[in-house]
């Protein structure tokens, strides 16, 4: 749906940059939720799809940033993929959720993905 103000360029780069946000959503939820178990490995590995999830889910909605969409929106956008990044970042480091800066950091996630959703 097209907002008053917004042209078709700006209305489609907006649209596709809805789509781009969902769909890291729904990888997120996904990724972040799995449960492996007891075994270890399993445990490992879905903390490292997690941690996939959050890197490539901000380089993938940085890149779908469209010149058209307004810049407001794009900064939260960013913003929403620089901390994804962060936190996946400073997990692969050996940072646990429970450290203050991480946990701080994954507040900040949900804080800048409302914002993002609010703007969308």
């Amino acid at each position: 749906m097209s907002k008053p103000g917004h042209d078709k360029r700006t209305s489609d780069a907006i649209a596709r940059l809805r789509t781009a946000y969902d769909t890291v959503r729904k990888a997120l939820l996904l990724q972040t939720h799995a449960d492996g178990g007891k075994d270890p490995v399993a445990a490992t590995a879905v903390a490292a799809n997690a941690r996939l999830a959050m890197a490539a889910g901000g380089a993938y909605l940085r890149s779908r940033i469209d010149p058209a969409v307004p810049p407001e929106l794009a900064d939260a956008v960013r913003t929403f993929a620089e901390v994804l990044e962060d936190i996946a970042m400073n997990a692969l480091a050996g940072v646990g959720n429970h450290e203050p800066m991480q946990a701080a950091r994954l507040r900040d996630a949900e804080t800048a993905s409302k914002r993002v959703a609010d703007l969308l």
